[in-house]
């Protein structure tokens, strides 16, 4: 059995059984650094799409990148908070933030919502996978394992959205969005009760929430409404 027991891990497996290689430090460390990137672009999309000013832009874009990961360190208790630990990352926002703003106000480029539900499924997708095996590596039990990648994923749209004054999507929509978190969380603890591969069961589980994700948007599946007759 690999780092990750669920439950299952034998009393006597030594400590080394649940810490992660340095090749899968590396391999969270690309993930959570696409699933920023991902993010930051639908920050500054839907702060654009809202009319902010560039002070207005950065808050969201940063608020949206960095949110969900936040709430999942300080569950945890994970200090510094990832974005400390790696400054790079706060560089990197700023950078793209501002690449983005200069690209749409030369291209006269026009953010429509279409267009945001790309980067924030994607980063949804890579976010939900960092926090289901951050939380599963730090021992938490399986329903809290995939409630954190559900927190991790959705927490920064909802941010972006709260300050751009809309309701947030996660709740609007309609349309599985925290949904196809949770369920690819499920799909991670199954890969790896199964002995999967880490990085194995990342990319699945990347590919399973953000593509279930782009497949409800596709086909606009929707789930009940509550109803109430007057």
């Amino acid at each position: 059995m690999r780092r990750h027991g669920r439950g299952s891990i034998c009393a006597h497996n030594t400590q080394m059984d649940h810490t992660v290689g340095t090749w899968g430090i590396w391999l969270r460390h690309a993930l959570e650094l696409a699933a920023t990137v991902a993010f930051t672009l639908s920050g500054v999309l839907a702060a654009a799409r809202s009319r902010l000013d560039a002070v207005g832009v950065y808050v969201v874009a940063f608020l949206a990148a960095f949110g969900g990961g936040t709430l999942r360190d300080l569950l945890l208790d994970q200090r510094p908070f990832f974005w400390v630990r790696h400054v790079e990352y706060l560089w990197g926002v700023l950078a793209l933030a501002t690449a983005a703003m200069l690209f749409l106000r030369q291209r006269h480029f026009a953010p429509t919502e279409r267009l945001i539900q790309w980067p924030d499924a994607i980063g949804l997708g890579l976010f939900a996978a960092v926090g289901v095996d951050m939380a599963a590596d730090a021992g938490m039990p399986a329903l809290v394992a995939v409630l954190m990648g559900v927190v991790t994923g959705a927490f920064g749209g909802v941010l972006r959205d709260i300050v751009c004054n809309e309701i947030p999507t996660v709740l609007r929509d309609h349309r599985p969005y925290a949904l196809c978190a949770f369920a690819g969380g499920w799909a991670y603890l199954g890969l790896d009760a199964l002995d999967a591969p880490e990085w194995l069961a990342l990319a699945l589980t990347v590919t399973t929430v953000a593509g279930l994700r782009l497949l409800a948007l596709w086909r606009d599946w929707r789930l009940p409404l509550w109803q109430i007759e007057r």
